[in-house]
């Protein structure tokens, strides 16, 4: 949303692109890092992670800052609040009872989605993917089959900005990471409805994810289904897997 000057919390600003500096690449950071990361003068960067560990959202040992377990307040308040992670979890779990796979539901925050819901696991343990696939966990939107399902729902306005804002960074030798070539895969997504990506975000993983849409047909979030541990051919995940996907989306549509 755009708010007026006045409005605008300086201050607050800062102190979020340093709590934001930190991610799975980067846990400890120090006032040089964190200013680098955040845009920030040392001092000022220096500033913000003591208030912020004063106020015991970080831990240090003098030198290094880590999250502390006190970040997560504003998950859980989140997933206590949202309609869509608690419309959505009953239909997740049903689909990995029935199936025995992984379904998540992903929304769309910048260049990045972000898992949302999760189902759980009613298979046989499955190697721990690098990335993560626990609630809250983000992914690059441009290398996975939920990226492109919601980026697909933008307006071609829209979609040339994100395009230009971001850098589309390679993961695996399969990741597209030029901007004609993802605008192909998300303009297939949009005729098709589905999206299917196979060892881009990660080798061994291939994930199917259609579009989660309201009463009023705007797309809200994406589901999908991640498999790991083999190579699948896309015709057969076509054939078993997209008709249930489909079918959780029309039967979730009313909730959302």
């Amino acid at each position: 949303m755009t708010i007026a000057k006045a409005d605008f919390i300086e201050g607050i600003a800062k102190g979020m692109a340093v709590l934001e500096s930190f991610d799975t690449e980067r846990q400890r950071l120090n006032a040089t890092l964190a200013a680098e990361r955040a845009g920030l003068t040392r001092a000022a960067a220096r500033r913000h992670l003591l208030t912020l560990a004063h106020l015991g959202y970080l831990e240090t040992d003098g030198s290094y800052f880590w999250m502390s377990p006190k970040v997560l307040r504003f998950s859980g308040s989140y997933l206590a609040s949202s309609r869509l992670p608690r419309a959505l979890q009953p239909t997740l779990n049903r689909l990995a009872a029935q199936t025995q796979e992984s379904f998540s539901a992903v929304v769309l925050d910048g260049e990045e989605v972000v898992i949302v819901a999760r189902s759980g696991s009613y298979a046989a343990p499955t190697r721990v993917l690098a990335y993560g696939l626990h609630l809250g966990a983000r992914l690059p939107a441009h290398a996975t089959s939920t990226g492109r399902v919601l980026l697909a729902a933008l307006s071609p306005a829209q979609l040339t900005e994100w395009l230009k804002a971001r850098r589309l960074s390679r993961l695996t030798p399969q990741t597209i990471t030029q901007a004609r070539g993802l605008r192909q895969r998300i303009a297939q997504a949009r005729k098709d409805d589905f999206c299917f990506a196979s060892e881009e975000h990660e080798l061994g993983v291939q994930a199917l994810a259609v579009p989660l849409r309201d009463m009023q047909g705007r797309t809200v979030a994406a589901l999908n289904v991640v498999l790991s541990g083999g190579r699948y051919q896309e015709e057969v995940l076509r054939r078993d897997l997209l008709p249930l996907l489909f079918d959780a989306a029309r039967e979730v549509r009313a909730l959302l």
